[in-house]
Order: structure tokens, then sequence, then C-alpha cells
């Protein structure tokens, strides 16, 4: 008889996988941890019944994460990324030899070392790498305690329950911003629009609170199911004001290796939004008001 694992993240709604195998099944201190061989997507990654990774289509999210914010800097040294157990992220952050230091704060070490055991297609030798610095502990205390500086934060954040509430949090980002460098760039995951449009309004205004300049870009990841991915991004500059030949540039002499998704082109097709998710953002925060003219 077929066993199937079955996602409800969403009321009245739910997303089923083939499991071929169940590789790993525990609870760690913060959360249920399981992986196993699905049917269509590979080794996949569930953390109290929700899907975080698979093989199969990784690449989307974690690159997108990555290479958009990085070759929109330009000149990144320094990176720290909040949560990202799967190894992901970090893997991708490495591709990058202009990177010197790669901080990495992750919460529940079971999932690193579920990591590192069972999906090395997913995290490749990223651990292993002399530039990662790896912290097992609380990334918002983190960020509050820290007298490191980064060029690029990446917040690789679950839904807001439980543990992970606090990277929801202003005085979280509050945070963020104290620790990044001058013109630095933040990126976190959003959620599905269509599903999560709330919380992406959410995202953005809070946002808009703390940094001169924010917004959204998307991305289509199959196992993140109902359409869109949002990406917010927020920084003291607007990351999207750039000459695209720039970024093309940056993107050539970067030489990335085994990309599957990102790309110059995709770059900037990501900021085109559906009028659906433009109208979650609220307006860009207002500039000083220009003098208005005395009438005649």
């Amino acid at each position: 008889m077929t066993a199937w694992f079955n996602e409800t993240l969403y009321t009245g709604f739910r997303q089923s996988h083939e499991i071929k195998k169940v590789l790993f099944e525990g609870k760690s201190k913060y959360q249920k941890v399981k992986v196993f061989e699905s049917g269509r997507f590979g080794r996949m990654l569930a953390l109290d019944g929700v899907v975080q990774c698979t093989e199969g289509d990784e690449f989307v999210y974690h690159e997108m994460l990555t290479h958009l914010p990085m070759l929109a800097h330009g000149r990144v040294q320094s990176v720290l990324i909040i949560g990202g157990g799967d190894g992901g992220i970090l893997e991708e952050v490495l591709k990058h030899k202009s990177v010197k230091r790669a901080t990495m704060v992750e919460i529940d070490d079971v999932v690193i070392k579920v990591a590192k055991k069972y999906l090395p297609k997913i995290c490749g030798k990223a651990f292993a790498d002399r530039r990662t610095n790896l912290i097992v502990g609380d990334g918002a205390q983190w960020v509050a305690e820290t007298d490191e500086r980064y060029d690029l934060v990446i917040v690789d954040r679950p839904d807001p329950v439980g543990p992970a509430t606090v990277l929801f949090s202003k005085a979280f980002y509050d945070n963020c911003r104290r620790v990044m460098k001058p013109g630095a760039i933040l990126v976190a995951q959003n959620g599905v629009p269509h599903m999560q449009g709330p919380e992406l309004t959410g995202a953005v205004k809070l946002f808009q609170k703390i940094w001169a300049h924010s917004g959204t870009y998307l991305a289509v990841v199959p196992t993140y199911v109902c359409g869109f991915m949002s990406l917010t991004w927020a920084s003291d500059r607007d990351i999207t004001d750039i000459d695209p030949r720039l970024v093309f540039r940056r993107f050539d002499k970067a030489n990335l290796k085994g990309l599957n998704y990102y790309n110059p082109e995709i770059h900037f097709g990501a900021f085109a939004l559906p009028n659906f998710v433009a109208r979650l953002l609220p307006a860009p925060r207002s500039r000083a008001a220009k003098p208005k003219r005395r009438s005649a």
C-alpha cells in the first residue's frame, strides 16, 4: 500500500507526496524533523509537517534568495544567514569567490546533522568550507549582541508560528539593520501571496519603518504550492535602480557554476509583479514633501 506525506499548511487545502522511503524521523527540542525519499522530487525535508526543501526544486528558492541580492550589491564579502539549517543558502553564497566569511546561525542542530547526512545534494560541502562560521544558536539573540557587520543578511524564516514568530518582529529587524554595513541588503522569504497576502503586506509595512527602501520579488517553487513565492528585501538604497549592464557584467565576472534558475534576465523579471501581488504592497515610504506653490 502506498504511503503519502500530507502537508496541510493552508486551511481547506493539502498537497501530498508519495513516500518511497523514510530516511529520518524524529523530534528535536524545537520541532518534528522528517526526511524521506519522494516519488517525484527526490529527498524532501519537512519540519512540523511542512515541506522545507526538496532535491528536485530547492535550487529556485536558494538561488533567488542568494544571487539576486549579491549581484545587486556587487561587493559582498560578509554574509549572515539566519536559519537555513539545510545548508542550501550557505552552499549558494559560497559559490561567490568574493565572500570571505559566511556566518550561519541555526537554532536547531538536529536539522544541520540531518542535512549533512541525508541532503548532501542540497548542502554540498558548504559546512566544511573554511569560510563558514557555523553558530548553533538563536538568530534573534545573535543580531542583538554581535559586534560583526555584514554586507548581506539572509533570513531563511519559516512560517510565523512557534519559536519562529520572533523572526517577524520589529525588534528583530531593528537589530538586523544594526548589524548591516552601509549599502547592505536584507532579504527574507515571505510565503505565497495567493495564500498569505496579509503576511506580505505586513512585512513590507514593517520594513518601511526601518529602511529607506523595500519591496518584493518573485520566484516559482513547485513544492511551495499555490503560485509565486514572494521574497522581500530591504536596504538603505533602491536595489531595483541599477543599470542592467552592470548586473550582466557582475554575473559574467562571478562565473557561477551549476545554476538552474537564476540569471540576469530572471534578476530583473522577478521584480515584475502581477496586479494582485502589487496591490498587496503598501505605497512606498513618503519622501519629504515639496513646498506647495502659492496660488496667484
